[in-house]
């Protein structure tokens, strides 16, 4: 236990950085699937820079370990998506933003996941009722659709 929560806060830390693209590389040092473990529980920080930071990071560090092993990222996007199921017992905060910035840098991932994401604001279908939650899809499909306007 101790040893994940000194792993949490040097990428805290990191993310915390004045020089952010300094922190990504430092950051994209560390093994892609157990960094993202850490960056993932950023995700439900309090401290807006730190979210959002951590959701840029995983689409950066998701990204290239999609290049070389495709099943290890479709298993990070669906525990984003596992996150956002009333059955996980969370919240999925930053999970919607997270799943779109891999998406917007990843071609495969757009395609396999975008209507996953753009289902969580159809009244009906898989539509997540927090109004927090909600912003953050919002957010997630404007960025989706900046860089992939084609993901409908």
């Amino acid at each position: 236990m101790r040893n994940s929560y000194r792993k949490i806060k040097k990428v805290r830390e990191l993310l915390r950085r004045d020089d952010f693209d300094e922190a990504v590389e430092e950051i994209s040092r560390f093994p892609a699937r157990k960094v993202v473990n850490q960056l993932i529980s950023l995700l439900y920080s309090t401290d807006e820079k730190i979210q959002q930071r951590a959701v840029t990071v995983i689409g950066i560090v998701v990204s290239r370990l999609a290049v070389h092993d495709i099943e290890s990222a479709r298993v990070i996007m669906r525990r984003l998506m596992w996150s956002l199921n009333d059955e996980s017992g969370g919240i999925g905060w930053g999970a919607p933003e997270a799943m779109a910035e891999i998406m917007a840098r990843n071609n495969k991932l757009a395609d396999e996941y975008h209507k996953i994401l753009i289902s969580y604001a159809v009244p009906g279908a898989n539509y997540l009722e927090h109004k927090g939650l909600q912003r953050s899809v919002q957010r997630g499909i404007k960025r989706l659709a900046c860089k992939r306007p084609e993901a409908k």
